[in-house]
């Protein structure tokens, strides 16, 4: 899946980084930060949104998330995002969604 490219143009002077007090979340080959709800990733001098392209369901998830499941959580709009083996994962009608 492939996070569209949406410059976050609000975002100010902060920079995200280790002791900045937002969460940091592993994805990939880069770092997202949990900011107000949405999460941001540094890209070619500006912070942008990362967020998925559509809907990723993840295949052959059978643990099931929850507050005391002892993954992190990371508060994402109007949901929770559960971080498991450097991904996210969010609740989806019956599944779980691969962020």
């Amino acid at each position: 899946m492939t996070a569209l490219h949406q410059e976050h143009t609000e975002h100010g002077t902060h920079r995200h980084g280790p002791g900045c007090g937002h969460s940091a979340v592993p994805h990939g080959d880069h770092t997202d930060f949990a900011h107000d709800g949405h999460l941001h990733r540094e890209h070619e001098g500006h912070w942008d949104e990362c967020e998925p392209a559509g809907h990723a369901p993840h295949q052959g998830h059978e643990h099931v998330h929850h507050d005391e499941c002892g993954h992190a959580q990371v508060r994402h709009g109007d949901h929770v995002d559960y971080l498991h083996d450097g991904h996210r994962h969010a609740e989806h009608g019956d599944h779980w969604d691969d962020h």
